[in-house]
Protein backbone atom coordinates (compact mmCIF):
# COMPACT_ATOMS: atom_id res chain seq x y z
CA UNK A 1 0.00 0.00 0.00
CA UNK A 2 1.68 3.66 -1.22
CA UNK A 3 1.62 5.86 2.20
CA UNK A 4 2.37 8.77 0.15
CA UNK A 5 4.15 11.92 1.98
CA UNK A 6 2.29 12.69 4.68
CA UNK A 7 2.64 9.00 5.69
CA UNK A 8 6.25 8.95 4.79
CA UNK A 9 6.73 12.00 6.71
CA UNK A 10 4.88 10.24 10.22
CA UNK A 11 6.68 7.28 9.65
CA UNK A 12 10.34 8.71 9.39
CA UNK A 13 8.89 10.91 12.82
CA UNK A 14 7.59 7.50 14.33
CA UNK A 15 11.06 5.78 13.90
CA UNK A 16 13.33 8.24 14.93
CA UNK A 17 14.86 8.99 17.97
CA UNK A 18 15.29 12.56 17.83
CA UNK A 19 11.35 13.29 17.69
CA UNK A 20 11.86 12.87 21.67
CA UNK A 21 14.33 15.48 21.66
CA UNK A 22 12.18 17.77 19.65
CA UNK A 23 9.39 17.64 21.68
CA UNK A 24 11.17 18.20 24.90
CA UNK A 25 12.83 20.71 22.98
CA UNK A 26 9.69 22.22 22.12
CA UNK A 27 8.43 21.36 25.83
CA UNK A 28 11.04 23.31 27.23
CA UNK A 29 11.01 26.30 25.04
CA UNK A 30 7.04 27.17 25.12
CA UNK A 31 8.05 27.21 29.26
CA UNK A 32 10.46 29.99 29.10
CA UNK A 33 8.12 31.93 26.54
CA UNK A 34 5.23 31.98 28.85
CA UNK A 35 7.66 33.17 31.84
CA UNK A 36 9.53 36.19 29.44
CA UNK A 37 5.83 36.66 27.84
CA UNK A 38 4.58 40.09 29.30
CA UNK A 39 1.01 40.31 31.37
CA UNK A 40 -0.40 42.09 33.57
CA UNK A 41 -2.95 40.86 36.57
CA UNK A 42 -5.31 43.71 36.17
CA UNK A 43 -5.11 44.70 32.66
CA UNK A 44 -6.79 48.40 32.60
CA UNK A 45 -9.34 48.06 29.84
CA UNK A 46 -11.43 51.05 29.47
CA UNK A 47 -15.47 50.67 28.57
CA UNK A 48 -17.02 53.62 27.69
CA UNK A 49 -20.01 53.89 29.58
CA UNK A 50 -22.81 56.42 30.54
CA UNK A 51 -25.75 56.63 32.98
CA UNK A 52 -28.88 58.50 32.20
CA UNK A 53 -31.55 59.41 35.17
CA UNK A 54 -34.80 60.35 34.38
CA UNK A 55 -37.40 61.74 36.39
CA UNK A 56 -41.12 61.23 35.14
CA UNK A 57 -43.55 61.84 38.57
CA UNK A 58 -46.49 60.12 39.49
CA UNK A 59 -45.65 57.49 36.61
CA UNK A 60 -46.26 53.86 37.56
CA UNK A 61 -42.98 51.84 36.66
CA UNK A 62 -45.21 49.97 33.73
CA UNK A 63 -45.96 53.23 32.53
CA UNK A 64 -42.20 54.90 32.94
CA UNK A 65 -41.11 51.54 30.86
CA UNK A 66 -43.78 51.93 27.86
CA UNK A 67 -43.61 55.76 27.56
CA UNK A 68 -39.79 56.34 28.50
CA UNK A 69 -37.22 53.39 29.20
CA UNK A 70 -38.49 51.36 25.46
CA UNK A 71 -38.68 54.60 23.20
CA UNK A 72 -35.19 55.38 24.59
CA UNK A 73 -33.66 52.16 24.41
CA UNK A 74 -34.22 51.64 21.49
CA UNK A 75 -33.46 55.23 19.89
CA UNK A 76 -30.01 55.21 22.24
CA UNK A 77 -29.23 51.11 20.42
CA UNK A 78 -29.14 53.02 16.93
CA UNK A 79 -26.03 54.51 17.84
CA UNK A 80 -23.53 53.40 15.85
CA UNK A 81 -20.50 52.03 18.94
CA UNK A 82 -23.88 51.21 21.53
CA UNK A 83 -22.99 47.42 22.57
CA UNK A 84 -25.71 47.49 25.27
CA UNK A 85 -28.40 49.14 26.84
CA UNK A 86 -29.74 48.41 30.10
CA UNK A 87 -32.44 49.51 31.64
CA UNK A 88 -34.49 49.70 35.06
CA UNK A 89 -38.02 51.58 35.12
CA UNK A 90 -39.31 52.43 39.01
CA UNK A 91 -42.36 54.37 40.13
CA UNK A 92 -41.40 58.09 39.32
CA UNK A 93 -37.67 57.37 37.26
CA UNK A 94 -36.08 55.34 34.89
CA UNK A 95 -32.51 54.66 34.82
CA UNK A 96 -30.40 53.59 31.29
CA UNK A 97 -27.19 52.36 31.52
CA UNK A 98 -25.17 52.92 28.33
CA UNK A 99 -21.99 50.63 27.05
CA UNK A 100 -20.26 51.58 24.86
CA UNK A 101 -18.09 48.88 22.74
CA UNK A 102 -14.45 48.42 23.84
CA UNK A 103 -11.87 51.42 22.55
CA UNK A 104 -15.18 53.70 21.70
CA UNK A 105 -13.46 57.52 22.67
CA UNK A 106 -15.23 58.08 25.59
CA UNK A 107 -16.16 61.84 25.09
CA UNK A 108 -16.90 61.53 21.04
CA UNK A 109 -19.71 58.98 22.49
CA UNK A 110 -20.62 60.88 25.12
CA UNK A 111 -21.38 63.79 23.14
CA UNK A 112 -23.16 61.10 20.20
CA UNK A 113 -25.54 60.03 23.14
CA UNK A 114 -26.37 63.35 24.11
CA UNK A 115 -27.25 64.54 20.49
CA UNK A 116 -29.24 61.33 19.61
CA UNK A 117 -31.59 61.96 22.98
CA UNK A 118 -32.02 65.68 22.45
CA UNK A 119 -33.09 64.85 18.48
CA UNK A 120 -35.48 62.58 20.17
CA UNK A 121 -36.56 64.81 22.89
CA UNK A 122 -40.09 65.21 21.56
CA UNK A 123 -40.88 61.68 21.43
CA UNK A 124 -40.71 61.68 25.57
CA UNK A 125 -43.66 62.57 26.98
CA UNK A 126 -44.02 66.22 29.10
CA UNK A 127 -43.12 66.21 32.72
Amino acid sequence: MEKGLSGNIAKAFLQSKLTVLLMVAFLLIGGYSTLLMPREEEPQIQVPMADIFIAYPGASPKEVETKVSAPLEKVISNIKGVEYVYSTSMSGQTMLIVQFLVGEDVERSLVKLYSEIMKNMDKMPQG
